[in-house]
Parts: structure tokens; sequence; C-alpha cells
């Protein structure tokens, strides 16, 4: 390690190179998160930076490439759990990178999303990670050749571009062949709205699981309609006054698994199996405990930012999908058969 003296003013770049022994230019990829720096460099010049309290000079280094040393985040919901966890770890890695966070908040609307990322670009961000909600996302192909961009949880419509996603259709698989190794073949999919894709995919997860088992889907088990917990418990309701009702429900998202859940316990229906698409906050503490397909948003956050901040630093590889996958967490509410209520 150098032995050269570390300036009592406010720590510099070469400062922290000194203490590493490394070059500025080291330091400087580090700090932008270029790729190629081998994971104990990286390290080491993070407990430097730590140890001396450096900070980046946030204004000259925005004069000098022309942009502000801020990162742009658009998600569906800000109070929204998953997206709340996402944006956390972002901000997280963000930080570690010296950038600023800017956060809003789409409200699923199209032309809203149009607003914002015209709004963060006008701010002159470096990049740009979005939760897309449009139908269409090809009048970012212009932006998109001068600000990285990198989608989080959904893919772009219509545009080439890199995405971290869930792997939607294989957690909702897992959950399906966990309901049917237990012996249901009578399984509802509770779960909307229609065409969003997340959503999309998990029915496609769905359907595998059954056809692979060799069962048939009857139409009036595919339920894709409900949007709030509300809907969704009504929903239930109706499928279980059919003349053949399901034995089980696989429930899309968190607010279907909360309508099936109010649904059960209002009918008093022990008998009924259930897996939830994503955690919620009351799944391990209700009776029975909910067995649920769990995403990981701090993982998709933490990826995204890795990627985009590649793309910052030149990276013109090809676009890349990158796909997280789910964990199934047995709790009680799936594992029974269609004959042995808890």
């Amino acid at each position: 390690m150098s032995s050269q003296p570390i300036s009592k003013e406010r720590p510099t770049i070469k400062d922290v190179a000194a203490r590493c022994g490394l070059s500025v230019k080291t330091i400087s990829r580090v700090i932008n998160g270029a790729r190629g720096v081998a994971a104990d460099t990286e390290a080491r010049v993070r407990k430097a930076i730590a140890e001396l309290g450096y900070e980046p000079n946030l204004v000259a280094r925005s004069l000098r490439v022309g942009r502000s040393d801020a990162i742009g985040v658009i998600v569906g919901a800000i109070d929204d759990p998953f997206f709340s966890t996402m944006t956390a770890a972002i901000e997280s890695e963000v930080r570690m990178r010296s950038h600023l966070l800017l956060v809003a908040s789409s409200g699923e609307d199209g032309e809203l999303e149009r607003t914002l990322v015209k709004a963060l670009v006008s701010r002159h961000v470096s990049g740009i990670i979005a939760v897309p909600c449009s139908t269409d996302h090809s009048y970012l192909a212009e932006i998109g050749r001068k600000v990285a961009l990198v989608f989080a949880d959904r893919p772009a419509m219509n545009l080439a571009a890199d995405a971290v996603l869930v792997d939607n259709a294989q957690g909702a698989e897992m959950g399906t062949q966990h309901l049917i190794s237990h012996g249901h073949t009578r399984i509802a999919f509770v779960g909307g709205p229609r065409g969003v894709y997340t959503l999309s995919q998990r029915r496609l997860g769905f359907e595998a699981a059954m056809h692979q088992a060799g069962l048939r889907v009857p139409p009036e088990l595919i339920c894709e309609h409900p949007v709030t917990v509300e809907d969704a418990e009504r929903t239930v309701a109706d499928l279980l006054r059919l003349a053949e009702p399901p034995t089980a429900i696989f429930a899309g998202n968190s607010r279907a698994s909360l309508g099936v859940v109010k649904a059960l316990h209002a009918l008093g229906r022990t008998d009924v199996a259930m897996v939830g698409f994503d955690d919620f906050e009351t799944a391990a503490a209700l009776v029975p405990a909910v067995t649920v397909v769990r995403q990981d948003p701090a993982a998709i956050g933490r990826l995204a930012t890795e990627l985009l901040f590649q793309r910052i630093s030149g990276d013109s590889s090809p676009p890349r999908t990158v796909l997280v996958p789910t964990t199934l967490v047995a709790r009680g509410s799936a594992e029974f058969s269609p004959a042995q209520p808890v």
C-alpha cells in the first residue's frame, strides 16, 4: 500500500488512489460502475472511500460529461410494497456509485409515463430504470441512443432494450405443480387485470403445469377480470357456487391472494387449497398460513442498476434480458389433498 500522505483538506480522488495504491483511472472506473474491475479491487476502493469520507464533485463532473449524476426511476406506484422494495435496492446501489436518485410514479398511465421520461431526460439524467406500463415504447428509440435505459419487472413493448424480469411463468408453473402434487385436479386461476405482462406470463405457467399433468383447464376456472381485492373476493364466492367448484385456487398476485383469503374465511371453507403469487405482509400470520411463490424485488433492483451502470460506462453489447427465479414457500394453505381439509 502506498505511503503517500493524505490531504487534510476535503479528500480528492487522488487521495483515494493513494490510499489504495491504485491509479486515478481505476478509482474512477469503480465509482462509475464500469465493468471489468476485480471484486477485491472494488472492495478496496469502496473501503477507502468510506474511510476518507470522499464525495465526488457532482457539479464539476456533470459539466464535464454533459449530464447530471442522477438516475431516474419510474414505477407503477411508489407505495406498492414490491416497487418500494425494488426502489430501495436501486437507491442503495446508486448511492454506492455516488449518484442521486429521482423517483416518480406513473400510476400505470401510459401517457404519464411518457411525460415522466421526457422530464427526466430534460434534467440530463445519466440513465433511467422504468417499470413500463405503455403498450408501445417505440418512442424511446431515439432517447435510448442518448440515455441508458433498463426496464424492470416488465419488458418494453416494440423496443429492443435491456430488461430484468421475474421468471413469472416458472413461478406459476411451480406453484400449480405444488397443488397438483397434493391431488388437486380442478384448480382455478384468479388474477387480473387481463393484458398485464406479468399476469399473462403467470397464466401461461399455470396452464403449462396443468397440461403437463394431463389436466384440462375449464374456461370457467380462468378468472382474469379481478383488479381489486374485492373483485377477487366476489370471484371466489362465484367459483365456489359452481356445480363443479374448484378444490384449489392459484392466485395470480397479492391482491388476488388477499381476496381469496377473505372469501375462504368468510365462507368458512377450510377445504379449498390455495397458492398465491407474491408474498404479502400477513401471509405467514393467517390460519392456515398462505403458501406463496415468492419474488425477489430487491434482486431485480440490484441487477437492473448493475446493468444500467454498465451501459452508462459504455457497454454497447446487444440488449439482454435477465430472469430472476422465484421460490416456493410452503406454509400450510396448499399442503393437503381435496379429501383432507385443514
